[in-house]
């Protein structure tokens, strides 16, 4: 670039947009690089946004960016991006030059996620305080509201965009979704801003005070409402209260690894439909009660309630559902999202659990009264509420509408890990020792504390995931290992007895909570910290438990338990279905084995079947022999696994399975599946949906029409059966006559005529469908069917017979001439043979 252009920044976007298309992203990443380094802030601020949608794509998808998500290893430029977009990059190292100078940059409210985007339509303030006082008015005559984010708040905003937003050219996947660019990068910046080890590393620019500037103060009066009903901002007492001179490092640079996660979070997970949305209580309704407990927490004492008074109906007053706002129609925006969507989220769900748990352990057992808000630093108070204030209630939402939602195939493994990854917090811990087997391993009782402020991600999830599971086909080998997968981690020892003991909580009456003394709280006034659990006494187990599922189902929830009778029958309908899939499996491996041994090679001599209408080769691969005895396995194990949680008699199971096997022979598998009789014909019942799912039970679907144009096979010619039906056809069609009065006759000749030409009486089949089951007859004229010499057998057989005759000195024309003759032989010895067997 000139010179002249360095001094005009308009100049400097100009060109940097003509380099976008001409210059390859090696090359304008290296002069990125420069002009990061030499440029001031006030240059660099006019070419961010620009750049940001360059790098990541714009909000509406039209502009692809440098495509991150297809961006893999192989590729050239994989390397250079990387460098450029890492925590410690030119990228980032721009997003600290304009945030120490406090610049702000506009994002219309309409690419929010759909409940935020409605609520700040209709002017209810929304449940996450990162968008609280950032909203700009548009001048006269402009519709669309924006946002004035700083510079890292916009740029994380589109990162994590850049995951949900519609791309035209995402049409081929890279080989595999966590080998891309933009999922390497997630989990740069997750180590980074959230590192389990050590803190966050300082910003390398600094302000007039010292530090670059954290974002304005929330409101006085705005409860961190989003992530838990007792919680304001983290950040309010360590940061917005104190003087940034004399504050600590930490805490002036922690506000980025709050507003990365509430990004990721918002974006990624703040998607569900209308129906869900008016399960969650309002920001205002949620300080209403933080506002109730810290009143009943100022009390010394508190008489016992009266009654008909208790927790149930204090949620009845202080939570009830919004009378649906106008603009919430808005929420009907479809979501679908996609594989590398939910491996984002897994991955970011296993690291807030790895960064969790990295908590010292002489901060988790110092008693709450000796703890000082002054003695722990503001990363460890982070750490401790990160997964329960964070992500809990979104995950629980995006999950269940996966549930939902989801295909009912496969790609539903990432869906699943994703839960089993939130549910399994302590196989994150960082600790290598296991002495113990992965089956054997017990939870550890420190952990029975999540496992009741979660248990709607334990019951309901499990529940939503055996209503999927009775609908799948089981014989499929990946399907049998995601039930399995579930039931090996609920067998773990001492889970199942967390879980129980959480619904009892959940379900213990009223009267036993009114005799109790409230717990007291420590009000900031008083020196004390919202989020910090080390600053007040524990809540109520109970309490904690009721605020769980209410917050999440709504006060008037219909709670059923998970080892209730009625999951329980579930269940055991559950298993019989487990057992008629096994049995399938190994009726069809031990068909897959029988197959096999008769396709051999000796068939190509006669010795296999050559039956036209039942060859249909080209079976799918889960359906081999070897992925069958998979599935065998991993069901037997998923049955081993599902008695031991629900303490299930061996004996009746075994007796349950082997009544099943003794009934489900081969004349019961090919009755017809479960229907009831209807206006048009047969209608399937559910019952019978599942028989035909898992193999048992099918309709004999026949070809009905012409055999002669029967799709070509495998082992077929298709230029061979196309000339072979043309001239078959110009033969019958011009002696159609004389077959006719040759078939027709009683003799012997007639009887010949019929063994090679086509039967009539053949062509009378019976038609069976769930539309009907009338009689479908065909008097199809007699005719020569020339298509079995298209076979690539009968070729094979043809070309072993001119070789052995040429052997034997015999040309084409009399090899031609034996053969027809002995063709001719065979036919009038069956046919003679054939009237002697039914004379006999």
């Amino acid at each position: 670039m000139s010179s002249q252009s360095l001094q005009q920044p308009s100049f400097l976007l100009a060109n940097l947009k003509a380099d976008a298309t001409t210059k390859p992203l090696i090359q304008r990443c290296q002069d990125l690089l420069k002009i990061i380094d030499e440029y001031p802030a006030k240059e660099l601020h006019l070419i961010f946004p620009w750049l940001v949608e360059n790098v990541f794509g714009s909000l509406d998808g039209v502009i692809s960016g440098w495509s991150l998500r297809l961006l893999h290893s192989r590729c050239n430029e994989y390397n250079v991006v990387l460098d450029f977009l890492n925590p410690s990059g030119p990228m980032m190292k721009l997003v600290y030059k304009l945030q120490a100078e406090e610049y702000k940059y506009e994002l219309p409210v309409n690419y929010l996620p759909g409940p935020v985007k409605a609520c700040i339509q209709e002017g209810v303030l929304p449940d996450c305080p990162l968008f609280h006082n950032k909203l700009q008015f548009p001048p006269p005559g402009v519709l669309t509201l924006s946002l004035a984010l700083n510079p890292f708040e916009f740029f994380m905003f589109n990162f994590a965009h850049c995951l949900v937003a519609p791309r035209n050219c995402l049409q081929t996947q890279v080989s595999s979704l966590t080998d891309s660019a933009y999922f390497l990068l997630v989990d740069m910046y997750l180590k980074y801003f959230l590192p389990v080890e050590g803190s966050v590393p300082p910003s390398p620019f600094s302000d007039s005070r010292g530090s670059v500037t954290a974002p304005s103060p929330r409101a006085s009066g705005v409860s961190f409402a989003g992530y838990g009903v007792h919680s304001p901002s983290l950040l309010k007492h360590h940061i917005f209260h104190q003087p940034s001179v004399n504050a600590d490092p930490a805490a002036q640079e922690i506000w980025r690894s709050e507003t990365l996660l509430q990004m990721f979070v918002e974006v990624w997970l703040h998607h569900y439909s209308l129906d869900m949305y008016q399960k969650l209580q309002s920001p205002q309704v949620k300080l209403a009660l933080l506002q109730y407990r810290l009143s009943m927490s100022s009390m010394p004492c508190q008489p016992h309630a009266p009654p008909g008074s208790g927790t149930f109906h204090t949620y009845q007053v202080l939570l009830p559902f919004h009378s649906p706002p106008a603009l919430w129609g808005l929420l009907e925006e479809p979501f679908s999202p996609s594989e590398e969507h939910v491996l984002v989220v897994r991955l970011l769900v296993k690291h807030l659990h790895a960064f969790s748990n990295s908590l010292k352990p002489e901060q988790l057992s110092s008693s709450p009264s000796a703890h000082s808000h002054t003695h722990a630093s503001p990363l460890e108070e982070f750490k401790r509420v990160v997964v329960q204030r964070f992500v809990q209630q979104k995950l629980y939402l995006f999950l269940q509408h996966c549930f939902g939602h989801w295909p009912l195939d496969a790609s539903f493994r990432a869906v699943l890990e994703t839960w089993l990854s939130y549910i399994q917090p302590w196989r994150y811990t960082g600790e290598k020792n296991n002495p113990q087997p992965d089956q054997n391993r017990t939870v550890p009782d420190k952990w029975e504390p999540f496992v009741h402020e979660n248990l709607l991600l334990y019951t309901k999830l499990f529940q939503g995931f055996l209503n999927r599971a009775v609908r799948t086909d089981l014989v499929n080998p990946k399907n049998a290992l995601m039930v399995f997968r579930v039931a090996k981690v609920f067998a773990q020892p001492n889970l199942e007895e967390m879980i129980q003991k959480g619904e009892q909580l959940f379900l213990e009456p009223e009267h036993v909570l009114h005799h109790r003394q409230p717990r007291g709280y420590l009000t900031p006034s008083q020196g004390g910290s919202y989020l910090s659990s080390r600053q007040r006494v524990v809540t109520d187990t109970v309490f904690k438990v009721k605020s769980h599922v209410y917050s999440l189902e709504g006060q008037d929830c219909q709670y059923k338990q998970m080892f209730g009778p009625e999951v329980r029958g579930a269940v055991m309908k559950f298993i019989q279905i487990i057992a008629q899939a096994r049995h399938t499996a190994k009726r069809i491996s031990d068909h897959s084995t029988e197959a096999a041994a008769n396709n051999s090679f000796l068939s190509w001599f006669g010795l296999g079947s050559s039956d036209l209408s039942n060859t249909f080769s080209g079976a799918e691969p889960e359906e081999s022999g070897e992925c069958l005895k998979k599935t065998h396995e991993f069901l037997d194990r998923a049955l081993e696994n599902l008695c031991q949680i629900f303490k299930l008699n061996q004996g009746q199971l075994a007796q349950l399975i082997s009544n099943l096997s003794s009934s489900q022979d081969d004349g019961h598998s090919r009755q017809l599946p479960d229907c009831i009789q209807g206006e048009n014909g047969l209608i399937l019942t559910d019952l019978g949906r599942r028989q035909i799912i898992n193999g048992l039970r099918r309709f004999e679907v026949q070809y009905q029409g012409d055999p002669e144009l029967q799709p070509i096979r495998s082992y077929e010619s298709a230029l061979l059966v196309r000339f072979l039906y043309r001239l078959s056809s110009l033969l019958n069609d011009r002696f159609r006559g004389h077959m006719c009065a040759l078939c027709s006759r009683s003799d012997f000749l007639g009887r010949l005529g019929r063994r090679y030409l086509a039967d009539p009486d053949s062509s009378v089949r019976p038609k069976r469908s769930p539309l009907s089951r009338r009689t479908l007859e065909r008097s199809l004229q007699p005719r020569l069917s020339l298509r079995p010499l298209a076979s690539y057998r009968t070729l094979l057989l043809l070309l072993l017979f001119y070789l052995l005759g040429a052997l034997l000195s015999l040309g084409p024309l009399p090899s031609t001439v034996l053969l027809l003759t002995g063709a001719v032989l065979y036919g009038v010895l069956m046919t003679l043979f054939a009237e002697k067997l039914k004379t006999h």
